[in-house]
């Protein structure tokens, strides 16, 4: 990962820096809040964790010290914290793409590229991602890969981030 970080602060922008807790909530659709170094956040993914295309509910923002507040309210609504994750995360802007190098406590590194799309245009840039992950060097994990190692996680998340 030391290879890429350094192709990224040559050849890309970095917008921001970030160390960032998640909770994910144990319901039907991927509901998560976050406290991050600036502020907390509430968002919902619709889908399937790591699908290829996801559709995303905006953020909704709030202070960062509101963060146990967001907690507390969703457990009372019934839902409970499913797992816990603590990550480093460096975002930069290469080109018209979002690139996130994260390294999450207990689970390891990972690259994503991001891009916004309408929906007529998501299998084209999915391919156009795919293509610039391979100029890269880097390897696609394949979903099942990505879906076990989450699930290793997310059973044993509590002993891997004490490590």
């Amino acid at each position: 990962m030391v290879g890429i970080f350094y192709f990224f602060k040559q050849n890309a922008q970095l917008i921001y820096e970030d160390d960032e807790e998640t909770h994910y909530f144990d319901c039907k659709e991927d509901l998560r809040i976050q406290r991050n170094n600036s502020f907390a956040k509430i968002w919902l993914k619709k889908g399937k964790m790591h699908d290829k295309y996801r559709e995303e509910i905006p953020d909704i923002k709030f202070d960062r010290c509101d963060f146990d507040n967001l907690e507390k309210l969703f457990i009372d609504l019934g839902y409970q914290v499913e797992i816990k994750w603590f990550r480093r995360r460096f975002a930069f802007k290469w080109e018209d793409i979002t690139v996130c190098l994260d390294y999450t406590k207990g689970y390891g590194y990972i690259i994503e590229l991001e891009k916004m799309t309408s929906e007529e245009d998501k299998k084209r840039e999915y391919e156009t991602l795919e293509q610039r992950l391979k100029s890269l060097n880097v390897e696609i994990t394949p979903k099942e890969e990505f879906d076990r190692r989450f699930l290793y996680y997310k059973e044993n998340w509590r002993s891997l981030i004490d490590n």
